[in-house]
């Protein structure tokens, strides 16, 4: 019987995937490594004579003088943008369980996070779609910055005065999304268990094309079918997800985190990974 070739880079992806798995995790779980290393780095940098080294702060491998990751965000990114590729079907269509559950498998291991397209036995009716922008919406009444909708979100106003705005509000607004809770097929049926639920439940969204990660809130429901989208995300969103074509939308991954203490903080997730045990919500 012949043996089948080695695939050699398959081999090389999935080892320098492990290796940042890895090393993210044991960042996260041991914060004062990365500052042992990155003063072991800058020390051995100062031993070289002034005359035989051209190396500079900023040309480090690793930034010695703040405490960031050493893996870097777009390390993150590639990895979960190749783990996606042999996930995600051709066209942007409704996963099947196996799928979602291999994606979450995928977020965990290179990220520490728990999120998955099904929690506590909700689901929305896709998990991969497109999403497109949203305008701000107002947090109190008379709130009026540039690009803010008339409207509310699908839960009102976050405070009654400008004044009672608090930070979490602030970033909540910052960081939503829209989600077509009204084509659920129980949400008539359930509608006030479901809608206390859906009420700013933490998200994950994936660009695949990218693999640019985001942490935000469902704020507002929507978009309408007709539209062809399946989701809508706050400018922030959709900027950081780098989502500028002509026509601001593109596809992505949206999966539910498992959060219960509140501890995975909204914004891109790879800044999540300067505070350490907080990235690991839920984890082992």
């Amino acid at each position: 019987m012949v043996k089948p070739a080695l695939n050699s880079e398959s081999l090389r992806q999935r080892l320098k995937i492990k290796h940042l798995s890895s090393q993210t995790l044991l960042f996260a779980h041991h914060p004062h490594v990365k500052r042992l290393i990155a003063s072991g780095v800058l020390a051995s940098s100062l031993l070289v004579g002034p005359a035989q080294s051209t190396i500079t702060h900023a040309s480090l491998p690793l930034p010695a003088m703040n405490d960031v990751a050493l893996v870097s965000s777009f390390d993150l990114h590639e990895a979960i943008k190749h783990q996606l590729v042999a996930v995600l079907p051709t066209t942007v269509q409704p996963l099947n369980e196996s799928q979602e559950s291999d994606i979450s498998k995928k977020l965990h291991d290179i990220y520490g996070l728990h999120a998955s397209a099904t929690l506590e036995g909700n689901k929305l009716n896709t998990s991969y779609g497109l999403i497109g922008l949203e305008q701000n919406l107002p947090r109190f009444p008379g709130d009026n910055r540039p690009n803010t909708t008339p409207g509310r979100g699908a839960w009102g106003y976050w405070t009654y005065s400008a004044r009672d705005l608090t930070e979490k509000m602030v970033q909540q607004e910052k960081y939503y999304v829209a989600v077509q809770t009204l084509y659920l097929p129980d949400w008539n049926t359930r509608l006030a268990y479901l809608r206390d639920w859906y009420k700013y439940r933490k998200v994950a969204l994936v660009n695949p094309k990218n693999g640019k990660i985001i942490v935000a809130v469902v704020a507002d429901s929507g978009p309408a079918a007709f539209t062809g989208k399946h989701f809508g995300g706050s400018p922030e969103v959709m900027n950081y997800l780098q989502m500028k074509d002509g026509k601001q939308r593109g596809p992505v991954v949206l999966f539910f985190v498992d959060d219960p203490s509140d501890e995975v903080p909204l914004g891109p997730l790879e800044k999540n990974l300067e505070k350490g045990p907080l990235l690991l919500a839920g984890g082992h």
